[in-house]
């Protein structure tokens, strides 16, 4: 049986980043994608233009209505908007127990437009981030989440074990926002901390990597495999999504979604700082 997997996150009229970005991926995983809404944004490259949230009631009912039905292996949080959204799903996860729990924790657009109110970062903190298996926050947003300033890689091993300590079981810190010819990823786990590397693609066509990214990695979970395999899965998903852009709209272009259709190579190498078990 194909893995059944849930997005809760917002709507991008745009169809490059939120609930149209998870869906395309979850397909071409061949992973079969529900998903709960928790915002409409008009949006396309060139910004975000406008946000309508939906109420708590409604997200709440529709992962109920999702979760009483399918077999949900794995779940994904992306855009949550304010504190009371994000109270709202905390709860329905901890009613739900969802094997797999992926947060990434969307807080800027690319244009810069804010996706999450200020007010929102300790409910995310204290509320969201115990239930979840994996977070994937940028190097702007582990800062954030952290409360310290990412310059280095030790920086980032720190910000990661403050983040864990929130009570997530494994912390992402991607490192597109950091130099050098490589995108290198941080994972650490309780037991390994490893990285992931990938060419860096020179573009301005990323709009929603954050959000393929994470789908991708939730779809792979849902599959069944390691960690280091279904990160390692996930970083060439995006990476070739980002290789093999359409070019397509004025500002922020979205990655191509198919783009693994079109180059098997791999490029992402992975490189194993420690581990306390056997992987």
């Amino acid at each position: 049986m194909r893995p059944q997997v849930l997005t809760i996150a917002g709507s991008d009229s745009g169809g490059g980043a939120g609930i149209q970005a998870d869906l395309k991926t979850f397909q071409e995983l061949g992973a079969f994608g529900t998903s709960v809404l928790t915002a409409v944004t008009a949006q396309n490259t060139l910004g975000v233009h406008g946000i309508e949230a939906i109420s708590p009631e409604m997200i709440t009912r529709q992962i109920d209505a999702v979760a009483n039905d399918f077999q949900i292996t794995a779940c994904k949080t992306g855009m949550l908007v304010d504190a009371e959204r994000i109270e709202a799903v905390a709860a329905a996860l901890e009613r739900h127990r969802f094997h797999h729990v992926v947060v990434d924790p969307v807080m800027v657009a690319k244009g810069g437009a804010s996706l999450l109110q200020d007010s929102a970062v300790e409910a995310l903190r204290t509320k969201l981030l115990p239930y979840a298996t994996v977070v994937t926050p940028n190097i702007p947003e582990a800062e954030v989440l952290a409360g310290i300033e990412i310059r280095t890689e030790a920086d980032q091993m720190k910000a990661a074990q403050l983040i864990r300590a929130l009570g997530v079981d494994v912390v992402i810190i991607k490192g597109g926002h950091m130099e050098g010819v490589k995108a290198v990823d941080l994972i650490v786990s309780e037991s390994e901390a490893f990285q992931v590397s990938a060419p860096r693609v020179r573009t301005k066509d990323t709009h929603g990597t954050g959000c393929t990214f994470s789908a991708a990695l939730t779809a792979e979970l849902a599959y069944g495999k390691t960690l280091r395999q279904a990160v390692a899965d996930a970083k060439q998903f995006i990476h070739q999504a980002i290789t093999h852009g359409l070019s397509i709209g004025q500002g922020h272009g979205p990655t191509n979604h198919w783009g693994h259709r079109l180059a098997k190579e791999e490029v992402v190498t992975v490189d194993v700082m420690y581990e306390t078990s056997a992987r």
